[in-house]
């Protein structure tokens, strides 16, 4: 794996919601799920492009707002049509008031 890059402050992102941050030339959606739980993945739908962070977070599911593809945030797999195809999940790690992801080398 890749070096760990600072994307953000933990109070950036409201716990039950996401945020699409840029690293690099990478596109990453954070998600705060309650109790303090933080992933990263991939913020472009497999299915169409479409900004996963622009679409609905619920019970560590995001849901695409273009046709309703469904992702677990925890594993990146696909819930169902119309996604075929996983996204990519990225490490993250809290170090004090900062969100690091490590993305590939």
């Amino acid at each position: 794996m890749g070096d760990w890059v600072r994307v953000a402050a933990k109070g950036d992102v409201a716990e039950g919601a996401c945020l699409g941050v840029r690293a690099g030339d990478t596109d990453i959606a954070l998600y705060h799920l309650p109790g303090g739980e933080f992933h990263a993945t991939s913020n472009i739908c497999s299915h169409e492009f479409a900004l996963l962070s622009d679409g609905w977070l619920e019970n560590g599911c995001i849901e695409c707002p273009l046709h309703a593809a469904q992702f677990d945030v925890r594993t990146g797999k696909a819930l169902g049509p119309p996604a075929e195809t996983d996204i990519a999940v990225y490490p993250v790690k809290v170090e004090g008031d900062d969100l690091l992801v490590q993305l590939p080398g």
